[in-house]
């Protein structure tokens, strides 16, 4: 029961805290998030946890019962430390070249749109992605591995913290603003903002433009830390927000187009869902800047 609530109940608990602050403030009332939006937003916020990565969990620890029986458990002693560190590597690492990949693979990034066709932040942004999208994630997998290994309980607790960051830069909340807003917390501002994913960082990533001089639409690529942008030349710190956010190519597909893509396509030419590759297709090194006009 309380290994439950540590790993579901605090996230849960969590999006429910920053979803209700959220509507406080006027968030979900706008015209910006339609009812597609919110299928989307719901269907995503149960797909993956329930479904894509039990099942991943389910076929990995399968797949080393069958060809590595040996190897259960076989780091269930080893020091908390290095299996804290193998999750910081191989899954949140490995989500950081996955997350960047979307950004520069013509057919990962029709798997990523949904997140950033959105044109507001919030928490239900957080896991607006194709189903593919996850169900390729290499640290999922990785995970799914080390769990069989024996780092179960570890995960129980790591998981739980990474979605809180996730989240909590995801949220219209701002957090950080407190960090910003007072000369004494300089320090823990500026580790904070290079260590871990915030507001501010994210909220650049889903920017619409580079041209506002905030937004970075390919860069902050972080998910729960933010210093693998730090160390591999993707960071960009403003300590703003972006006044627009989306994507360059605007069109709304429905929902069941945009989370089963490439299963299900679009039947609009114009659109990027249409096939794998067309005409259409985002071009990264333009980086959304000409579309802001």
């Amino acid at each position: 029961m309380e290994n439950d609530f540590i790993s579901k109940g605090i996230p849960v608990l969590m999006l429910l805290i920053l979803g209700v602050m959220e509507a406080m403030g006027g968030l979900y009332f706008s015209d910006k998030r339609t009812k597609n939006d919110w299928t989307i937003e719901l269907v995503s916020l149960f797909t993956l946890p329930t479904l894509v990565q039990p099942g991943i969990f389910v076929f990995t620890i399968w797949a080393g019962r069958t060809f590595f029986p040996g190897s259960e458990d076989l780091f269930v002693d080893s020091a908390w430390g290095w299996q804290i560190m193998a999750f910081l590597i191989l899954d949140d690492m490995t989500q950081y070249w996955w997350h960047r990949l979307s950004h520069s693979n013509r057919i990962m990034w029709k798997l990523h749109r949904p997140h950033h066709v959105v044109e507001e932040m919030g928490v239900l942004v957080t896991y607006r992605n194709a189903i593919l999208y996850y169900a390729l994630m290499p640290g999922i997998w990785f995970s799914g591995f080390l769990i069989y290994l024996g780092m179960g309980y570890i995960y129980l607790y790591y998981l739980p913290v990474k979605l809180t960051v996730i989240l909590l830069a995801h949220s219209e909340t701002k957090w950080d603003r407190f960090l910003y807003r007072y000369k004494f917390l300089s320090p823990l501002a500026y580790l904070t903002e290079r260590v871990i994913s915030t507001p501010s960082t994210h909220f650049a990533h889903h920017g619409l433009t580079a041209e506002d001089g905030i937004s970075h639409p390919n860069g902050n690529y972080g998910n729960l830390l933010f210093i693998w942008d730090v160390i591999f030349g993707t960071a960009k710190i403003t300590r703003k927000y972006p006044a627009k956010f989306g994507a360059w190519n605007q069109i709304k597909e429905p929902w069941y187009v945009q989370l089963m893509f490439p299963f299900v396509r679009s039947d609009r030419p114009e659109s990027e869902l249409h096939s794998l590759i067309t005409k259409n297709d985002y071009d990264p090194s333009i980086d959304f800047k000409e579309f802001d006009k």
